[in-house]
């Protein structure tokens, strides 16, 4: 059983993000790390990769929808990546980088303290690209959640880089936000699990970190992707409004 657990979502291989959470007090001591998914779609996956994989058995590791492209991608499985900058990220990993990205889970269980049975995925325990949003109707959460143990109590996602904490036919819905390509406000955010829910965002030098990312990442539009991404220009709304058509309400009865 755990006591504490620190969810780290969608990194998007922001290394000055990801320095900054590791930092934390809370992060240093917690039992496990948690990654759940979407590591390596940003403009510094190898040093990312290399960062996550010096913590050892402490990070435990989930594939998001962008690190499954990126592999596929790289291993002929697809043309294309919707996300501009995936395919540059995808040609900057080795081969041991893909062998990892290609080994990883979808999802995983854990006890922890206070919350029971947690199931750690990206978007939904079924689908690693599918959307929930903290106002999607229940109906699409009797839905995503068809098929899951009834012993699972609390499950832990990410992919819409949006935090929130919801209830949702009786199970306890984390989404810790995005470390990397924050949407609403600026900061690296994250969660600590057990035996409640914390959300957290780290505060860190936004300026200097634009401006480290775009002196040390090879990306031809890094400057423009550094400035709009880590100062969070998307704001919440912009993006529930791009999300929504996705969560199936368009097409609720």
């Amino acid at each position: 059983m755990l006591n504490r657990v620190a969810v780290l979502s969608d990194i998007h291989a922001v290394l000055p993000a990801l320095e900054a959470v590791l930092s934390e007090p809370d992060v240093a001591t917690a039992d496990r790390i948690v990654l759940t998914g979407d590591i390596t779609a940003g403009p510094q996956p190898t040093e990312v990769l290399d960062l996550l994989t010096g913590l050892g058995d402490r990070a435990l590791w989930i594939s998001g929808n962008a690190d499954r492209e990126l592999v596929e991608y790289r291993r002929g499985q697809r043309d294309t990546i919707p996300d501009p900058i995936a395919p540059w990220a995808a040609e900057q990993l080795s081969e041991d980088h893909l062998d990892l990205l290609g080994s990883l889970p979808r999802s995983l269980s854990l006890p922890v303290r206070g919350l029971g049975n947690v199931l750690f995925c990206h978007a939904t325990p079924r689908d690693d690209a599918e959307v929930v949003l903290v106002d999607s109707r229940l109906d699409r959460w009797k839905e995503v959640f068809g098929g899951l143990a009834t012993d699972i109590r609390t499950v832990v996602c990410g992919h819409t880089h949006m935090p929130f904490v919801r209830l949702a036919h009786g199970r306890l819905v984390i989404n810790p936000g995005s470390v990397g390509m924050p949407y609403g406000r600026t900061g690296a955010h994250w969660a600590i699990v057990g035996p409640g829910v914390e959300l957290r965002t780290t505060n860190f030098d936004i300026e200097a970190a634009v401006a480290r990312v775009s002196r040390n990442s090879s990306y031809p539009e890094i400057t423009e992707w550094a400035d709009y991404f880590l100062h969070a220009r998307a704001t919440d709304t912009d993006a529930l409004e791009a999300f929504a058509p996705q969560d199936g309400r368009d097409h609720a009865p």
